[in-house]
């Protein structure tokens, strides 16, 4: 297969985001990074498995060093609510001037995040929001990077001279809303095109090896499969290692990137993944951070880090 190219992107483009980076920066140099001593911002994630993750911490710990910030990173072993309700609540213990969440079960977590709040700390999203309303929300617009998902589908199924069959899906779980409106998104795009019937989808945690067992029991189950969606890292990456396993003529999409990801579309396991801009979403995260502390203001309240799209 040829090198990886970035072909689409969503509707914030790096140049904009860039951008973005640029004005907050500005911005926050008019404050004296003195005002920064003592604050501490702390990062949530879903998990720390997941490359995503470790991006948004590297984005996030390099704008915190940037800005004079104490900065911490702390997520459960996996994606599991309670867990992530647990390490929340040690973090706000520690009385952190803000908080960064990307959350698992948004409606599991709000009422945690209702307590920090209620005790004078400021909680920001990244990626995944809580139901619950807070100042600013960086993340990918999902909905729209799941349509970008489906309609990338039926472009490789064209490719392929595939005009009809079956396309299912491998998810993470019900609660998390970045999927599920991946998943929305993605029904919504092949279901408008009308060629294709897509099966019940299968939820697995975002675990590498559960999806890859998923994805092996569609290809089994089904004669006349045509395609398969990831919805994040690890389903991504068991449905292309279950179809280079196994059925190398079925088309392969997902989400996120990671060195696995970029090698199973390297071998044509994989045609396309949607990746995100979590080193942004840190990033800017903590820049926003900032301006909380600073009392300056945060702009908008929902930010699109944008998506694009990876073929090999």
């Amino acid at each position: 297969m040829g090198r990886l190219a970035i072909l689409k992107e969503g509707s914030l483009g790096m140049k904009k985001i860039l951008a973005l980076a640029l004005v907050l920066l500005l911005t926050l140099g008019f404050t004296s990074l003195a005002n920064a001593e003592g604050s501490l911002v702390y990062l949530i994630t879903m998990d720390k498995m997941d490359m995503h993750w470790v991006s948004v911490d590297a984005g996030a710990s390099t704008m915190a060093k940037a800005l004079g910030l104490d900065y911490k990173w702390d997520a459960p072993d996996g994606k599991d609510n309670a867990d992530q309700i647990e390490v929340l609540n040690n973090a706000i213990a520690e009385k952190p001037a803000v908080i960064l969440l990307a959350a698992t079960d948004p409606q599991g977590i709000a009422k945690t995040v209702e307590e920090a709040q209620a005790q004078g700390i400021t909680v920001l999203y990244v990626d995944s929001p809580a139901a619950a309303p807070v100042p600013v929300t960086l993340s990918t617009d999902n909905y729209a990077a799941g349509k970008l998902a489906g309609t990338t589908m039926l472009e490789e199924l064209d490719k392929a001279g595939k005009t009809s069959g079956k396309i299912a899906i491998i998810g993470v779980n019900t609660a998390t809303n970045s999927t599920m409106n991946r998943e929305a998104g993605f029904r919504d795009a092949v279901t408008a095109d009308g060629r294709f019937e897509l099966l019940t989808t299968e939820y697995k945690d975002g675990l590498a090896a559960e999806s890859q067992e998923a994805a092996t029991n569609f290809i089994m189950g089904n004669p006349d499969l045509v395609g398969i969606f990831g919805t994040n890292e690890g389903s991504t990456v068991g449905t292309g290692n279950a179809i280079k396993a196994e059925a190398p003529e079925i088309i392969g999409v997902g989400f996120d990137k990671s060195d696995e990801i970029l090698g199973l579309l390297k071998d044509g396991s994989l045609k396309a993944a949607m990746a995100q801009n979590p080193f942004t979403m840190g990033y800017l995260g903590v820049a926003e951070a900032y301006a909380v502390i600073n009392g300056l203001s945060t702009g908008p309240s929902v930010i699109d880090t944008g998506v694009a799209v990876l073929r090999g």
